[in-house]
């Protein structure tokens, strides 16, 4: 049923959840992106071996603009990915002739690209990340990876947790 290539990549899969997940436990903020940044790389691999391209691309940019969010954050960063991003598309739109759900992947990078360096709330970041995240899972399921479906249900459960978490703790603060 599964092939070589398949327990690889899910074996990648495997390994980008458990980082990811070591990686949200991390206090402080440049670590996090660090840890985030190896998840991204394992889970970019764990597509390009599943032959979805779309979602490899944006997770290996995700992952370098981690590292370099660690140093630098700023428009021009900004605008060098969103352009990376769109290039990317476009060959794989216009010149490998790419099915459409590589739509879904693009748009969550962009999402993930513009709200990581743009929006400064916590709370702004999350809602579009829930977006973004939903996105990532549709186009996960589509692509048939079960550890890039797993990846981001576990984002999705984190993001809608801290969400409630802190609406609790603001009620409580209110009365």
């Amino acid at each position: 049923m599964f092939d070589e290539t398949r327990i690889l990549a899910e074996a990648f899969g495997a390994i980008a959840v458990i980082v990811n997940f070591i990686g949200y436990r991390q206090k402080e903020v440049n670590r996090y992106r660090l840890i985030s940044a190896i998840a991204l790389a394992s889970v970019s691999v764990h597509f390009y071996l599943l032959g979805a391209l779309a979602a490899a691309i944006g997770c290996i940019l995700a992952s370098v603009r981690n590292i370099i969010a660690i140093y630098y954050r700023s428009n021009h960063v900004l605008f060098f990915f969103v352009a990376l991003t769109l290039l990317f598309f476009a060959y794989e739109w216009w010149v490998i002739d790419s099915p459409w759900i590589i739509i879904i992947a693009y748009v969550s990078s962009l999402i993930f690209t513009v709200g990581s360096i743009v929006l400064s709330s916590a709370d702004q970041i999350r809602r579009w990340f829930i977006f973004a995240e939903i996105l990532g899972l549709i186009y996960s399921i589509l692509v048939g990876s079960i550890f890039g479906t797993i990846f981001n249900i576990s984002n999705l459960t984190s993001i809608i947790w801290v969400l409630l978490r802190d609406r609790r703790l603001q009620r409580l603060k209110e009365t």
